[in-house]
């Protein structure tokens, strides 16, 4: 078959593969668009999961005549002032979008330019165009996309339920409304009931506000503000505590120039910046901003925009752990029991209805009559049974240890101890409140960090083998860890080849303790084949940091003096991200005396 040029409409519609990969696609772009016009509004409508109908106005600059007859053709745009490609200042820059999306679908477009005497109207169908009309619109673009992939019906097959894809757009469109909290968004559309997100005013409340609105109340009352700068980087944003957690990784967002971008940097970093609060299989909610110039990041790396490339992603990497790091031990003793509103939403007053069959004479308070051997005593005159609700046993611990607490412990941040109840929960009063403490939680952070201390400050002590543990693996596992052999023996874990397909262990770490050398050079190779790096060993000794302070801290059930409750106590004050354990649970709730009164009605 000999070579031949393609006509322009199959040219497009190649194209349009790429940018148009779904009616998520087409709103990303036409919104961007819109965004990079100035717009301080913008309204969204679909309908079919934008299958059938999209339609995006805002309140933008608006193309005048001669704007719009090039608008629709591939590669023209008003966004590049020269052919520099490495200082892109908007979101859009190809010039590809219009075009694309005129080539497979039936696009109209009406818009109205300040200097113009009325507005403008121009449609493409199946990448034919019509002869600009005057047209009516007050000001700003509207677009309207109709039929999408009617020219390709063979793209119409991939797409995914109206519902699914319904979500796909709620999803681009509230990134962009994260990425701009100073614009109005409205987005409705007949698969679920319209959503308007309205202007937040500029600074750091206004962000915390509009991501309030979309990531939800309680991730604005448990948001912890994070920000560092170096080199003409910025990061800033917020992270949830680590009380409040994802099953996944999709509450993490990144925006990095005003740009929604989905980028591996920041799972990695946000993990290492919360891998002493965490569980392995739970990830936090955060949404950062990396604001940096122009020429040290390439956006023109992925068709759809969707990807970034640093120039020096090792120091936005290093910023990102740095800010989070920062903000989560200056809020260590903050978790989200203590400040959503949960602590005091489990203490509301609920009452049973009485059934409609309710009997008096079946009451615990009818009285059943004097026991043998009365006499006269008003206490064995309340004998019935109702009242054995109120013998609740030998306390747990001495309540009555000091009648009034000093008021040097009174004004603790947590307070004094006044008593233990079930042997597992501290309870401790301030000069505004009370707090409920998980004195086997609590502990457990005290230990992990005085295990952390330790090994920062003495190194990994490590303990050789009287007979070297020979491990058998393959050959490209043995070289992966063979060539990182100097790294692991900083950690504290020696290994040497033995012949082919095996190394010999001869030092192990001692905090690892008697462990299953074969298991661990395993795990240790698996990680380097996806970090490339020693940290996984570092996290493992962390790891078994944590394990070991679970074993070694105060069991639940264990009846401790009056004394150790308050050392505990001050243990926590004097311990960073003391108000969760390394599991995320919180290590302590506290109720204000105002809440409490208000349970009761004297507020």
């Amino acid at each position: 078959m000999p070579v031949r040029q393609l006509p322009e409409q199959v040219v497009n519609r190649i194209a349009a593969g790429e940018v148009v990969e779904r009616p998520a696609s087409v709103v990303k772009e036409l919104v961007e668009n819109a965004i990079d016009a100035g717009a301080s509004r913008i309204d969204v409508f679909t309908d079919g999961g934008g299958r059938r109908r999209i339609g995006i106005t805002d309140d933008g600059s608006g193309m005048s005549h001669s704007d719009l007859a090039l608008a629709v053709d591939r590669h023209a745009t008003s966004k590049l002032d020269d052919e520099d490609l490495l200082h892109i200042r908007t979101l859009g820059f190809r010039g590809e979008a219009l075009p694309s999306i005129g080539a497979v679908a039936k696009l109209g477009i009406t818009t109205r330019h300040a200097g113009e005497p009325h507005a403008w109207s121009q449609s493409v169908e199946g990448g034919i165009k019509s002869a600009i009309m005057p047209a009516a619109l007050g000001q700003g673009t509207r677009v309207e996309v109709s039929d999408l992939f009617y020219a390709t019906p063979a793209r119409l097959k991939f797409l995914k339920t109206d519902r699914t894809e319904a979500e796909a757009i709620r999803e681009v469109v509230r990134r962009l409304a994260m990425a701009r909290p100073d614009i109005a968004f409205t987005l409705a559309g007949e698969e679920r009931a319209p959503v308007a997100w309205a202007a937040a005013l500029p600074g750091a409340s206004g962000r915390l506000t509009r991501l309030g609105d979309i990531l939800g109340a309680d991730f604005r009352g448990c948001a912890i503000e994070v920000r560092a700068e170096r080199d003409g980087v910025v990061v800033e944003g917020f992270a949830a505590v680590p009380s409040l957690t994802r099953a996944n990784a999709l509450g993490q967002y990144l925006f990095v120039n005003g740009r929604p971008v989905r980028d591996k940097l920041i799972i990695g970093a946000v993990r290492a910046a919360y891998s002493d609060y965490l569980p392995r299989d739970r990830h936090p909610v955060v949404a950062l901003f990396v604001t940096l110039d122009s020429a040290e990041v390439d956006a023109n790396v992925h068709p759809a925009k969707t990807e970034v490339r640093f120039r020096n992603a090792g120091l936005v990497r290093a910023l990102i752990v740095h800010a989070l790091k920062e903000g989560l031990a200056r809020e260590g003793k903050r978790t989200a029991a203590n400040s959503d509103g949960a602590a005091l939403a489990s203490f509301r007053p609920s009452f049973a209805p009485r059934p409609g069959n309710w009997d008096w004479r079946r009451s615990p308070a009818y009285p059943v009559g004097p026991r043998p051997g009365f006499e006269g005593s008003a206490a064995t005159a309340f004998a019935e049974p109702g009242q054995a609700a109120f013998d609740v046993g030998t306390p747990t611990a001495d309540v009555r240890f000091e009648a009034q607490p000093s008021a040097d412990l009174i004004d603790r941040p947590l307070g004094a101890a006044r008593t233990q109840i079930h042997e597992t929960y501290i309870v401790s009063q301030t000069r505004d409140g009370l707090i409920v403490v998980d004195q086997h939680a609590a502990h457990e952070r005290i230990v992990y960090e005085r295990l952390k201390a330790s090994l920062a400050r003495n190194g990994v002590q490590r303990q050789i083998l009287l007979i070297p543990e020979i491990v058998e693996l393959d050959e490209a596992t043995i070289e992966r860890l063979l060539a990182r052999a100097e790294e692991l023996a900083s950690f504290g874990l020696a290994i040497e080849s033995f012949g082919p397909g095996a190394v010999a262990v001869r030092e192990t770490p001692s905090l690892l303790g008697k462990t299953n050398a074969g298991a661990l050079l395993r795990d240790l190779a698996e990680h380097m084949e996806e970090w490339d790096e020693a940290l996984p060993l570092e996290r493992r000794l962390m790891h078994v940091a944590a394990t070991m302070a679970c074993h070694g801290s105060v069991r639940a059930g264990r009846r401790l003096k009056p004394e150790e409750m308050n050392a505990l106590l001050r243990e926590m004050e004097d311990t960073p991200n003391s108000g969760q354990c390394n599991h995320g649970r919180p290590t302590y709730v506290e109720l204000k005396l105002s809440d409490i009164e208000k349970l009761f009605g004297r507020r």
